[in-house]
């Protein structure tokens, strides 16, 4: 939380305005910013200073390791966050690489377990990391990637959360995770639930023990509709102790993860929160 309000605040304070085209909005803007999640502790990043609906976040981080591309399959989960940009995007309802309702196109975890070889062909990213995560191998390119660039007009848009790149050091698992482009008020608590939540789950699927998550930011900012929902309400409020997050043990392999593990296999202890704030979402 400290990290959390540390960046509101240095947006509000020290922030930039930028025009943004594709929402027609204009942006308060700071570039930078890090973050750390110690998830060998347990202290689940969730935001206190209002009430955050994290289940949709992890649900979110699963259809992205299973490879979704269709937002029906993300409401059939849980998470609902696709609807938007996969039926209200004028630039995508009008690409004719659009499949029909609901389609997201070639975006995140479509991307990773299907990344385009130059020679033909494709390589599952996820796959291959878990594989030598399993049996302790780290080859400094231990990298989920959803960014290929030359594929940005086959989906409804383009990554925001783009790597995650896992290395181990004297048994525990690290992540280091990008992100371009962040909306603070509304999605960064989300993001920061999945670093948190991947580290988490990769490490119990191949036999690690969970070390730190380091997250940066590059593009951290504010629109002006929530600028003031953000400066007068919720950094006036005080946080609360960190609460924990408990995964179902049984989850063992990444073959669990793709087929059975659903919301109902995370639960959370000790989440005190001040009452939610309806920021507005910007498409």
């Amino acid at each position: 939380m400290k990290q959390y309000l540390e960046l509101s605040r240095r947006i509000v304070e020290q922030g930039k305005w930028v025009e943004n085209e594709r929402t027609g909005k204009r942006c308060l803007t700071v570039i930078n910013a890090d973050l750390t999640y110690n998830v060998d502790s347990n202290e689940f990043p969730l935001i206190t200073t209002r009430k955050s609906f994290w289940k949709a976040a992890i649900a979110e981080l699963l259809g992205y390791l299973r490879g979704y591309s269709n937002a029906a399959d993300f409401r059939a989960i849980g998470c609902n966050t696709w609807n938007a940009n996969a039926n209200d995007n004028a630039d995508w309802l009008n690409n004719p690489s659009r499949k029909g309702e609901d389609d997201m196109g070639f975006v995140y975890g479509a991307v990773a377990r299907n990344f385009p070889k130059p020679d033909g062909g494709s390589i599952d990213l996820v796959r291959k990391v878990v594989d030598n995560l399993s049996k302790g191998i780290d080859d400094r390119g231990e990298i989920i990637t959803f960014y290929h660039p030359a594929s940005f007009h086959l989906g409804c848009l383009r990554p925001c959360m783009f790597q995650h790149q896992f290395s181990i050091l004297d048994g525990y698992l690290y992540l280091n995770s990008y992100q371009r482009s962040c909306d603070v008020p509304l999605g960064l608590n989300f993001n920061q639930v999945q670093v948190y939540t991947l580290l988490a789950l990769m490490a119990q699927i191949t036999g690690l023990k969970p070390g730190k998550a380091y997250h940066k930011i590059i593009n951290a900012h504010i629109y002006e509709d929530q600028l003031e929902l953000m400066r007068d309400v919720q950094l006036t409020r005080e946080p609360f102790a960190s609460p924990q997050l408990h995964i179902n043990p049984k989850i063992k392999t990444f073959e669990d993860l793709e087929t059975w593990v659903t919301l109902d296999d995370f639960s959370i202890t000790g989440y005190e929160h001040h009452e939610s704030i309806k920021y507005p979402f910007s498409v």
